[in-house]
């Protein structure tokens, strides 16, 4: 596996390039891949200090989460939007991605515990970022998923 390039920007920080490439990415894989429709572009994108993840290969996004602030989807800090290129997947990217989704989440809000709405299907995956279930399993978009919850680490 090649060498990946890291970014994390505010919505104001993507050029039209790395925004446009951002939704197709999602797009290609939460939409058509996924066979999906739903509303992509909700408008958290844009919410002020929300972050977007991003993992380049050869300048192509590979892998992306979308970081959002305590009071935008939950009261606490959330993940959404995680995903990796199919090409790519079962190869520890996912990890990776999510080691640097907690990384910067620590970092952004420290104080706040961080809620996903995972596919279900997934729960073993967050279960070994010591997520817990917190929610029976409801349809998102036609998706079973569960809500799952990761407390900060107390002193």
């Amino acid at each position: 596996m090649k060498q990946l390039e890291w970014k994390c920007k505010q919505f104001e920080q993507l050029d039209n390039n790395q925004l446009y490439d951002l939704i197709k990415f999602r797009v290609n894989i939460f939409v058509v891949e996924q066979s999906c429709p739903y509303p992509e572009l909700d408008e958290k994108d844009r919410v002020t200090n929300t972050h977007h993840l991003i993992a380049y290969q050869n300048s192509i996004i590979v892998a992306y989460a979308r970081l959002l602030p305590p009071g935008v989807s939950y009261p606490e800090s959330s993940i959404g939007r995680f995903a990796v290129d199919a090409s790519l997947r079962l190869q520890g990217i996912g990890s990776i991605l999510m080691d640097k989704c907690l990384e910067q989440i620590t970092i952004l809000w420290p104080d706040h515990d961080i809620k996903v709405s995972a596919q279900a299907h997934l729960k073993k995956f967050y279960e070994a970022f010591h997520f817990n279930q917190t929610s029976e399993s409801y349809l998102e978009d036609g998706i079973p998923h569960i809500e799952m919850l990761k407390s900060k680490p107390h002193a």
